[in-house]
């Protein structure tokens, strides 16, 4: 039978609590099987520099869906051309995965600069979008506010980012409640963002 997959992006530089209630919140309360975290190589949109390496974040991600069995941690993107597309990711995975049906998972704020994105016409079209909310800044497109293709799941809504808990490391804060704790176990021994 075939499974629905939503697909979850992110740098997760590193992941945090906040990514792990949206995936969760996704895998529980919508048509979803499985939700696969995307570990992204390299967003198009952020500056490499302030990037840990891959297989560091890659590791964290594993570690943190390690209780959640609907939950995976993925690295398709680490062996696909750079910077990484999702309309060309999305294509290399219903290839390899033909008897999936993928789908995208992305907050509100993704949504509302969707049509900056490359070949957003044919992730619309082909592809189920899974949108949570967030508070940001613009509005939804007219072309994707009745989208029969986009599903909007009433999630928490979750004002955590990476570089929020970058910086409290830096200064020397205690963030550990923002991260799951074999996570924050990890970066710590590590010394990662310090």
């Amino acid at each position: 039978m075939q499974k629905k997959i939503g697909l979850f992006f992110g740098t997760f530089n590193p992941i945090h609590v906040g990514h792990l209630t949206i995936a969760n919140h996704m895998a529980e309360y919508s048509d979803l099987d499985e939700i696969w975290m995307v570990v992204t190589p390299h967003n198009p949109h952020k500056k490499k520099k302030t990037l840990l390496e891959d297989h560091h974040r890659l590791a964290m991600v594993r570690i943190a869906v390690e209780d959640y069995p609907k939950l995976k941690a993925s690295n398709i993107e680490f062996d696909l051309p750079q910077p990484n597309y999702t309309v060309n990711t999305l294509a290399h995975l219903e290839e390899k995965y033909p008897e999936q049906q993928f789908c995208l998972i992305m907050g509100e704020d993704n949504l509302k600069n969707l049509h900056k994105w490359k070949n957003y016409e044919v992730l619309v079209n082909r592809y189920p979008l899974y949108v949570y909310p967030r508070i940001s800044e613009g509005t939804v497109q007219p072309q994707f506010k009745e989208n029969v293709s986009i599903t909007r799941v009433e999630a928490p809504i979750m004002e955590l980012s990476s570089t929020f808990i970058r910086n409290g490391i830096a200064e020397g804060k205690n963030i550990r409640p923002m991260l799951p704790c074999e996570v924050w176990k990890y970066l710590d021994e590590m010394n990662f963002y310090k």
